[in-house]
């Protein structure tokens, strides 16, 4: 058992023999066996322990045997009691999540403010094959399937190489002792009913199958690596990073099979679960314009592309959606967009035809003007059009994404739309021959070549 114990860490390269470990240590037998193996192979490590305070008198007696056992192996120790039930509620997650959590945040603060250079858990082939089957049951997909990982970060697994059974046999062979935990025993956690329902019969079928199963896992670690090779360059040329959101052009949906796994893979690092992707794709079939939601993103079906923004972004420009004032002789705004204004008599010198820029007869406005976000219902009076118009209708016309519109300013005088700002005035405030003022509002210097900005400037006014 040791010499496979230290093989296992040289073939894996978990670590080296001058590095010191941090070994987790709950008093079960794994934990126990793995500070034995630690201890006769002359490695350097401390054992950490958790204190759940989950089963009253029985983890106050967990306690006390690790660190009696940490003075006899001379050992440094250390224990940390958590309010596991109130860091649950408190985060909404099951009690199983939280002790995880709260495990590992604790064990990576020991590690680095006592120079630890990893830490050692005690998971072995078992264990393996009870993840690799809830993996299957939540349907994670092949990320999920590569099982528990030898070294992952600082983190490392040195009995992955054995099972149960024989570390159970390792430690009964020394006299060890160790603490029972009667919560292995209830069905009511899935990991305990596989193990004792249904592992226990594939054993009886192949009592070998844990090292098959770990067999089968490496293969389909190779397979993912290859995998996701692939998809690192799928996405490199199909994913976009735009000042409007994430863009997937949806064209290249029809070029790659299956649609569902592609798409998927692609939305996956935005939470996007497996089912919204199936819906997402069947929406190709459907009018653009469609919304879907992962538990961070926003993903807008678009005419040509997937849009995809985050949504803190989307919330942070909801509260931003105030109504502003631009007072008549202020000569420039920086919230929440970028204007400059100035007035001027010389209305036969306008910058009229330049990009960015409206100039509007100033005698028609009522000041102060406002800036707000467009509303159901508005209407303007397009200049180069005939007649009202509703301004989702002009969107339509102009071909604005849902995020276009979201993201498009209006200046406003009293009630009346002065300037779609970044595409059209309104015909009422054009500049006449009857003109004898004019003001002038112009976006930022910055960003007026730009066609994907916040205001939008990339088209000429009159």
């Amino acid at each position: 058992m040791l010499q496979d114990f230290k093989t296992y860490i040289k073939v894996e390269g978990l670590f080296a023999n001058s590095d010191r470990i941090l070994l987790a240590v709950s008093g079960g037998v794994d934990s126990i066996a793995m500070v034995r193996l630690f201890k006769d192979a002359g490695f350097n490590f401390g054992i950490a322990h958790s204190n759940f305070g989950l089963r009253g008198q029985e983890s106050d007696g967990d306690e006390t045997f690790v660190k009696d056992l940490a003075v006899r192996v001379g050992a440094p120790f250390h224990v940390k009691h958590f309010d596991t039930k109130h860091f649950a509620s408190g985060q909404k997650i099951s009690i199983q999540m939280a002790a995880r959590d709260l495990r590992y945040e604790w064990f990576n603060e020991v590690l680095t403010e006592n120079g630890y250079d990893y830490i050692a858990t005690a998971h072995h082939l078992d264990d393996q094959a009870e993840t690799f089957f809830i993996n299957i049951l939540r349907g994670t997909g092949i990320s999920g399937m590569h099982g528990i990982l030898p070294k992952q970060g600082k983190i490392i697994r040195p009995l992955m190489f054995t099972t149960r059974e024989r570390i159970s046999a390792f430690a009964l062979g020394l006299g060890l002792d160790w603490r029972e935990d009667r919560s292995n025993k209830s069905r009511k956690y899935l990991r305990n009913k596989l193990r004792l329902d249904v592992l226990a019969e594939l054993y009886k079928i192949n009592p070998h199958f844990s090292h098959k199963l770990n067999e089968s896992i490496n293969h389909l670690r190779d397979v993912e690596s290859i995998y996701n090779s692939h998809i690192a360059g799928i996405t490199a040329d199909l994913v976009q990073n735009t000042p409007e959101g994430i863009l997937i052009s949806i064209d290249w949906v029809y070029e790659y099979q299956p649609h569902d796994t592609y798409l998927f893979e692609l939305l996956k690092p935005y939470g996007f679960t497996f089912a919204v992707v199936k819906e997402i794709v069947h929406s190709l079939d459907t009018f653009s314009g469609k919304i879907f939601y992962s538990p961070t993103h926003r993903l807008l079906r678009d005419r040509e592309n997937f849009i995809i923004q985050p949504l803190a972004d989307l919330k942070a420009e909801s509260s931003h959606s105030d109504i502003y004032t631009l007072k008549r002789e202020t000569a420039q705004i920086e919230t929440p967009i970028l204007l400059t204004t100035y007035e001027t008599d010389e209305v036969g010198n306008l910058p009229i035809g330049k990009s960015s820029i409206a100039c509007v007869d100033a005698d028609k406005l009522t000041f102060p003007l406002h800036l707000r976000k467009w509303e159901k219902g508005d209407w303007f009076m397009p200049l180069g059009l005939k007649g009202k118009k509703k301004l989702s209708d002009f969107f339509v016309d102009q071909k604005f994404s849902l995020a276009e519109k979201e993201k498009t300013w209006l200046l406003v005088s009293g009630n009346d739309i002065v300037w779609v700002i970044g595409k059209r005035i309104d015909n009422r405030f054009r500049i006449t021959s009857k003109t004898n003022r004019a003001f002038v509002v112009s976006c930022a210097d910055e960003i007026k070549e730009s066609e994907n900005t916040s205001c939008g400037c990339s088209l000429l006014f009159g």
